[in-house]
């Protein structure tokens, strides 16, 4: 099992750049694959990206390809989310999520962090 704790989250300017974090316990973190998903108000919960367990393998959601980077740092047990040229769109709930298959939908995962407010002001 893992525990998942998202930081990071806040009130930017469209434009901005802003990182989040995600810290996870256990000491099996390094056999999950994790993934970035996020839930605007009034709409589902969609995927933004995903990394598997090696940091080998990526994928990104349409919406941020060439925006946002994931990355992991196993030693640590954290996972990152880099976010560039935020647009307004891009507000949401951010949660990060911990999965043994990699995959972009959201039922595939098995543990979920609180999620970290983001807010892009235009």
């Amino acid at each position: 099992q893992v525990q998942l704790v998202e930081s990071g989250g806040g009130l930017v300017q469209a434009g901005d750049s802003r990182q989040l974090s995600c810290a996870a316990s256990g000491r099996t973190f390094s056999t999950y694959v994790m993934g970035w998903f996020r839930q605007a108000p009034g709409k589902e919960r969609e995927f933004v990206a995903v990394i598997s367990w090696s940091a080998g393998s990526f994928t990104y959601a349409d919406a941020v390809k060439g925006r946002f980077t994931i990355s992991r740092d196993n030693a640590k047990n954290m996972v990152y989310l880099q976010m560039n040229s935020l647009k307004s769109e891009d507000t949401a709930v951010y949660y990060c999520a911990a999965g043994y298959k990699y995959d972009i939908s959201a039922s595939q995962y098995d543990y979920w962090g609180q999620g970290t407010q983001v807010t892009v002001s235009s």
